[in-house]
């Protein structure tokens, strides 16, 4: 829990000044920071949206601290698609980048999660632990069984990230009843070195804050990747299986969070 005189709170985005604040602060990461762009980007607002916005939930983090008046309150943001939101839909986010019909008959309760960032100012660590404390929360209300959504590395030139790929294969393949494979007409291969060629240490610190946390809590990863030249990404499927997240697992991130607040 937050303490009573944090100037932090964590919610759902509760109207339109909160849902513009979140896009408000998409735009500045993924596009300004990032070099991402798309059809519905309003460059003169700067305003980073799509058309899954309208029917996804945001989780939000707001410093009260700022000036909401100015969209300037949303530090932090998540992007939550329950499964049967999806299926009243049509589609998954996802959908656009990997095949995910294995997830679709799990027989399970999805939750797609999506345009997670954090404003520059606060990527000491505590925003992503009070965002995992508010995804928690969401996803133990609504009985979610299996978290997903892709996590990128900054970039589209395969040969730096041919370790860190490698690495996430190797370890860190999903299970074959949730292992979904990146559309064929995109596959990026991830084996690209042998297992044997790999440094750990190296591995990780080639990756983003997000993916390691993933990692850590026990998740796992798709087959292959998505090189998405519209945000200037490689794209990996990130899964976890809520159910097999294990004690050690979630109390390390409870007393990691505790520590932060």
């Amino acid at each position: 829990m937050i303490p009573d005189n944090s100037p932090f709170c964590i919610r759902l985005a509760e109207s339109e000044q909160d849902c513009l604040a979140a896009q408000r602060l998409r735009y500045s990461v993924f596009v300004r920071e990032l070099g991402g762009d798309g059809p519905l980007v309003d460059h003169v607002g700067r305003f980073e949206r799509d058309e899954f916005d309208p029917v996804n939930d945001h989780l939000i983090l707001v410093d009260n601290r700022r000036d909401a008046a100015a969209l300037d309150h949303v530090v932090a943001v998540y992007r939550l698609f329950p499964g049967e939101r999806a299926s009243d839909f049509g589609r998954f986010y996802c959908d656009a980048e990997y095949d995910l019909t294995k997830l679709r008959n799990c027989g399970r309760r999805l939750l797609e999660l999506g345009r997670s960032c954090v404003h520059p100012d606060y990527r000491t660590g505590s925003a992503m632990f009070l965002l995992w404390n508010g995804l928690s929360e969401y996803v133990l209300e609504r009985g979610i069984d299996v978290m997903f959504g892709v996590a990128s590395f900054h970039g589209t030139d395969i040969e730096p990230l041919k370790t860190p790929l490698s690495w996430l294969h190797h370890h860190h393949l999903a299970p074959e009843p949730l292992r979904v494979r990146a559309i064929e007409e995109h596959f990026q291969p991830m084996d690209l070195l042998p297992a044997e060629a790999l440094d750990k240490r190296a591995a990780l610190a080639a990756m983003p804050a997000l993916m390691k946390a993933y990692l850590r809590l026990g998740g796992f990863v798709g087959e292959g990747a998505f090189v998405d030249h519209a945000f200037n990404t490689t794209d990996v499927m990130l899964l976890m299986d809520t159910a097999a997240m294990s004690a050690k697992h979630k109390g390390f991130y409870v007393r990691k969070f505790e520590a932060k607040v």
